[in-house]
């Protein structure tokens, strides 16, 4: 498995690289078909959020889902800790899920996605900040509930492979889902 780690704002000593590597490698034992994962580490530099200073963020792909966690602490290796626990425990599910959808005799149609459009709002002016671009095929609902789940996103748009229409998945305020679909 190759890992990849990097900083933003900040520099990765060789100590702190090889805990990284050895615990996100550690992590994904759950999957033998794990074969990236991208590890960032942030320094934030504002001393009003000295409690959350350091943000790990961690992507890999494992049987074809993005899965992808963010913790931050107040030290380095501490968020690194948090970090690798929610990946694990998120591994696990996908694992889980995959495995139950398997037993049911379901088709798994999921694929990776890269990311989806994010806008900002400045001096109420609307204007995009920046543009993501993503595979869209063919999942179902559950899919697409899970991939949106693994990402940590709050929506998801997908291709309904029940009806072949574009659909968002989106998280309400209660914590259920709700289902967008054209007329």
């Amino acid at each position: 498995m190759e890992v990849r780690i990097h900083g933003n704002h900040m520099s990765v000593d060789d100590e702190l690289r090889r805990l990284a590597e050895e615990k996100v490698i550690r992590a994904t034992r759950v999957f033998d078909d794990a074969i990236f994962a991208d590890v960032e580490f942030t320094e934030e530099h504002n001393p009003r959020i000295a409690a959350e200073r350091f943000r790990v963020e961690v992507t890999a792909t494992a049987a074809s889902h993005t899965v992808r966690v963010e913790a931050a602490r107040f030290d380095e290796r501490a968020a690194l800790d948090a970090a690798v626990d929610v990946f694990e425990r998120n591994l696990r599910r996908l694992k889980e899920r995959l495995i139950t959808r398997h037993r049911r005799g379901e088709k798994r149609l999921n694929t990776t996605s890269s990311g989806v459009e994010e806008t900002s709002e400045e001096d109420r002016v609307l204007r995009i900040e920046r543009v993501k671009q993503f595979a869209v095929k063919p999942m179902t609902p559950e899919e697409a509930a899970l991939q949106m789940e693994t990402l940590g996103h709050s929506f998801y748009l997908f291709l309904n492979a029940e009806t072949d229409r574009y659909g968002v998945l989106y998280r309400r305020r209660g914590g259920t889902l709700g289902l967008i679909e054209p007329e």
